[in-house]
């Protein structure tokens, strides 16, 4: 019999901690959430918005907000984090969570920001890369950019929902940013 292996540690404790998150959020009527989980604009001197900054990453609205960000997470996480190591996926989660965080409310002051969605678009774009040892850039992920990128920038147009189109584009623009920079080089 095969055993259980807890294959992915960063990725499986961020799913785990964004379902505790939620659950809480549900059992506090949202109030969990939105103190320590939605980035907005507030004082400078509020010491929840240094930690929001961060955090927002871990909050979600709903059940299916949750679930559609986590399939993704979960589907290339761990392939990311087996390639790159727990320490780089670490710190791209920090640096994608505070340049949307900081983004958000410097454009969209009047609005707050949750999910894990900026994260999910810089794995997708970093995974289209993954792989690659040749110098250049990758077709594949020029596809995916123009595919994904193409369409938040359509809806970010268009549509009128509440998600921040903005914050995947960072994300995407970020994960090709750590894609191109971590691949190794010819020698």
């Amino acid at each position: 019999m095969k055993k259980i292996t807890f294959n992915s540690p960063v990725i499986l404790s961020f799913a785990a901690v964004s379902g505790i998150v939620l659950l809480i959020s549900y059992l506090t009527n949202g109030w969990f959430r939105d103190t320590f989980f939605v980035c907005y604009r507030t004082s400078l001197t509020d010491p929840l918005f240094y930690l929001r900054l961060f955090t927002h990453v871990l909050g979600h609205m709903n059940l299916t907000h949750y679930t559609s960000n986590m399939m993704m997470f979960l589907l290339l996480g761990p392939m990311l984090e087996e390639k790159y190591g727990s320490k780089r996926i670490i710190e791209i989660i920090l640096i994608v969570a505070v340049v949307t965080g900081i983004v958000q409310v410097i454009l969209f002051p009047a609005t707050g920001l949750l999910g894990a969605s900026g994260i999910v678009f810089a794995f997708m774009i970093l995974a289209s890369v993954t792989g690659s040892e040749k110098e250049g850039i990758p077709v594949t992920m020029l596809i995916v950019m123009a595919i994904y990128i193409g369409q938040e920038i359509y809806n970010g147009v268009i549509a009128s929902d509440n998600i921040s189109q903005i914050t995947h584009i960072i994300g995407g623009i970020l994960g090709a940013i750590y894609g191109l920079t971590m691949r190794p080089r010819r020698k």
